[in-house]
């Protein structure tokens, strides 16, 4: 089946033959977990990547989102245009791609505490988890999850950005007594509501579950901060300066809600 390609794929591929790949060493990143989750158009400055322009980009998922009959239609058709996409890159963009999310981190290995790191199967459209016993290095596992440009490799499957699954993904803290989401895109979605890919839903979901929630947006600050374009790499220090001091100026409450005083 893996070496098939499905109606979605040729069709995906004879669009990419239609927009000529660009080739550029710095890819336009969408790392933040709620990247399909849309933001700020991109703006000057902003890297371009094997998908194009950050601009090109929101206009072909925008695209595939309007043409989509649901979310995991969605899913499948946004796989097969990134499996196409990573065909037309050849076989030295995923390295690249790779050696880029390994610098970024802060160790290549795994903590010891349990992180969950999302993906989706580009070719299923189904949700994926990696953690530290999912056999998968900490640097695949964050690169498949951060892959909307192109789908990223593990072994056969081929895997897109972890926010095509949900927004923010907050869902898979059910069962949890105190939840904390940080949503960089303050909650907003590209999706039709009925979907249930918003951040709302997913709390409701948690909340009608049991779990006490709590939910961080940026503020006007950090909105000031982040610019014209989420995307735009040199708004990084100022934009972090801001996510800091409006950290510290909620340490207090989010004290008072790990404690349990919020209930």
């Amino acid at each position: 089946m893996h070496g098939r390609r499905t109606d979605h794929e040729r069709a995906a591929r004879r669009a990419v033959r239609r927009h000529p790949r660009r080739t550029d060493s710095a890819a336009a990143r969408r790392c933040a977990r709620g990247a399909a989750g849309g933001g700020r158009p991109g703006g000057a400055g902003v890297p371009r990547g094997v998908a194009g322009s950050v601009s090109r980009q929101l206009a072909v998922t925008g695209r595939i989102i309007a043409e989509s009959s649901d979310a995991a239609d969605m899913r499948r058709r946004m796989g097969a245009w990134a499996i196409a996409l990573a065909d037309d890159a050849g076989p030295e963009r995923q390295p690249q791609w790779r050696a880029t999310v390994a610098s970024r981190l802060p160790s290549q290995d795994w903590p010891e505490q349990n992180v969950v790191i999302t993906a989706v199967d580009a070719r299923t459209g189904e949700g994926a988890t990696f953690d530290r016993e999912s056999g998968v290095a900490l640097a695949d596992a964050v690169a498949a999850s951060c892959s909307s440009g192109f789908a990223y490799a593990l072994g056969d499957a081929r895997y897109i950005d972890g926010g095509y699954r949900r927004n923010e993904n907050a869902d898979l803290a059910a069962g949890y007594d105190l939840v904390l989401v940080l949503s960089p895109f303050g909650g907003r979605t590209r999706h039709p509501l009925e979907w249930g890919m918003q951040l709302s839903a997913q709390v409701d979901e948690l909340r009608a579950g049991g779990s006490e929630v709590e939910t961080i947006v940026p503020d006007h600050a950090s909105l000031d901060a982040f610019g014209e374009s989420m995307m735009d790499l040199s708004r990084r220090p100022v934009s972090a300066r801001a996510g800091y001091d409006q950290g510290r100026a909620a340490a207090g409450r989010l004290s008072a809600f790990w404690e349990g005083d919020a209930r």
